[in-house]
């Protein structure tokens, strides 16, 4: 046999950072992040992409960005700024991830420019799809401006798009340069804003540090009541464990583990199901439930560790359970969406399960009759404490 072979490592590193006011022309953050190893010689092109729903709750924004680059020699601000509506609706429609495409096409957007995302999960994953697609790789940044966002996939690697009406079926994984979490995005969030992000706090902490699920059962009501300090730490603490688990062995998902999808598989599901109209962390806490009482049934997990579980996430405001995800035969969709996990898994099914608070077990199958024991179980649970 006759054959090179080719090996070779590519290192990637980006900063988390946490202001408030970003583009205060006095926060200098921003600024001294674009001319870390700045060259001389060339004039830097630099697009922005808005979430509408931030660009309607911060009317001034534009203006303060158009403000923070005036006086800017070596950056070039382009003069469009893109507004994307916010939510799901931006990755079904291919028209919006076009639309950023024409726009660096048109300006002359190139591999030493940078594409800025600002905005809600969605519009971070259409932007980043679109930056990572467009000549091979423009710098991509994103600035999260939702709890959930802040807390997971503004800081980390992946973005994409729905396609066949499926989620996330096009994308690529490709770190960011930088991400800017600014504390100010979250004081317009409504109610439900502010408290579904939470839910992916509570998923990384039940599979990785069981003290912090401690902190969020003693924080939660100073969370509900939005207070700030609280969120922050949250937020810094979430991100935090996201980053050390895509530092991991794994972090471009080659093989069919993806254990921070714990609880994610039937909200998914539940998303697709509701014409995403349910929002993704509330999906996600209905799926934490699911997979908790799932864990019990299976003889993994304590009653009383699964109950500490229900009992955080109802304290916070959060649904246990959905019609739409009851089961009443084989064909039932709940259960058809186990079959779609492993197909986007890449064949194999591996779910993350609970062995206890903070401990994660992955599987490899799932009783169809014991996830119908425990989504019975959990309806009635509900009622109960209702």
């Amino acid at each position: 046999m006759d054959f090179l072979r080719q090996v070779f490592d590519i290192r990637f590193q980006y900063n988390v950072y946490f202001t408030t006011n970003l583009f205060d022309e006095k926060n200098n953050v921003f600024r001294s992040f674009l001319h870390e190893g700045k060259r001389g010689g060339s004039v830097k092109k630099i697009l922005f992409v808005l979430d509408n729903g931030v660009v309607q709750h911060h009317p001034t924004l534009v203006q303060q960005i158009k403000n923070y680059f005036s006086s800017e020699s070596d950056m070039r601000l382009v003069e469009e700024v893109i507004i994307l509506p916010g939510g799901e609706v931006t990755k079904n429609s291919p028209e919006y991830f076009e639309q950023i495409l024409t726009a660096v096409n048109e300006h002359g957007i190139d591999r030493h420019s940078f594409l800025v995302a600002i905005g809600g999960g969605s519009v971070l994953d259409v932007a980043g799809y679109a930056a990572a697609v467009a000549h091979r790789g423009i710098r991509h940044i994103r600035i999260p401006t939702t709890v959930l966002s802040q807390n997971d996939s503004g800081v980390g690697v992946k973005n994409g798009i729905n396609y066949f009406n499926k989620k996330n079926f096009l994308g690529t994984f490709t770190p960011p340069v930088a991400v800017f979490n600014d504390s100010n995005f979250l004081t317009t969030l409504s109610d439900g804003e502010w408290r579904s992000g939470i839910s992916e706090a509570i998923k990384v902490a039940l599979i990785k540090d069981a003290e912090f699920f401690s902190w969020l059962e003693a924080n939660a009501e100073n969370m509900a009541k939005r207070d700030m300090n609280a969120m922050q730490y949250q937020i810094k603490r979430c991100a935090e464990l996201h980053l050390q688990h895509i530092a991991g062995a794994d972090p471009f998902e080659s093989g069919s583990s993806r254990p921070l999808d714990f609880g994610h598989w039937s909200a998914h599901k539940l998303e697709q199901l509701s014409n995403f109209s349910i929002r993704h962390g509330e999906a996600v806490a209905i799926g934490i439930a699911l997979d908790t009482v799932y864990s019990f049934f299976s003889g993994r997990l304590k009653e009383s560790a699964m109950k500490r579980v229900l009992r955080l996430l109802k304290h916070l405001g959060f649904p246990l359970t959905d019609r739409l995800l009851e089961i009443r035969d084989e064909r039932s969709p709940l259960l058809q969406g186990l079959n779609e996990f492993r197909e986007h898994l890449g064949g194999r099914l591996t779910i993350m399960l609970l062995k206890d608070i903070g401990a994660g077990e992955e599987v490899h199958e799932m009783d169809p009759t014991l996830v119908r024991k425990a989504s019975e179980w959990i309806k009635e649970y509900s009622l109960a404490k209702a």
